[in-house]
């Protein structure tokens, strides 16, 4: 028995002696970076083109409520969750320049008549000074016509950006839900 008792001491001692430390802390160690002394403001100027009907839309339903009681008149019953990859322009026409793309998805949020959508987009541009560069918007949509939202991160030269957006509504169509929109963008960044 005492022989047993010694080989599982030795065991502990060797495995000890072998098993590398771990740091069980939850921060690890800090690190010095270099952070840019000045902030850029950019001002960023588009037209998005939402389109539900016809035979391309850019806009399409992926969720609806089961349980929900729709009331007559909401087009967009809660819970009802909705993806884009809508083209950014330089003009209003659809037929202008693309300068880009914006992708990301979108839901309503309210249980009631008001129309209330939680927006998440990335908004990519493809031509230019911030070619290959997007920023992203994340924010509650209420149904006023000029609206504000969020700008809450980015990539490329909008990498780390935050900023907002003011958002019109130039053209609204009840029926089928195309929407153009006009975006006015203030994004800060390095």
């Amino acid at each position: 028995m005492e022989t047993n008792t010694i080989f599982a001491w030795l065991l502990v001692i060797i495995t000890t002696a072998i098993t590398p430390a771990v740091n069980g802390k939850y921060n690890s160690g800090s690190h010095i970076i270099n952070v840019p002394t000045t902030i850029k403001e950019t001002h960023l100027h588009f037209f998005m083109h939402d389109t539900l009907s016809g035979d391309n839309p850019s806009t399409i339903l992926v969720a609806k409520p089961s349980n929900t009681v729709v009331q007559a008149g909401n087009t967009l019953p809660f819970g009802a969750v909705y993806v884009f990859d809508d083209s950014l322009t330089e003009e209003l026409e659809v037929t202008s320049k693309v300068i880009g793309n914006a992708r990301g998805m979108y839901a309503s949020v309210s249980r009631g008549m008001d129309v209330s959508l939680l927006f998440s987009g990335d908004l990519e541009l493809t031509s230019g000074e911030f070619n290959g560069s997007s920023i992203t918007v994340v924010c509650r949509d209420g149904p006023t016509v000029v609206k504000e939202m969020a700008v809450v991160g980015g990539r490329g030269k909008f990498r780390m950006a935050k900023g907002f957006t003011w958002i019109n509504a130039v053209y609204v169509n009840a029926t089928s839900g195309d929407a153009i929109l006009e975006w006015n963008v203030t994004v800060f960044h390095q």
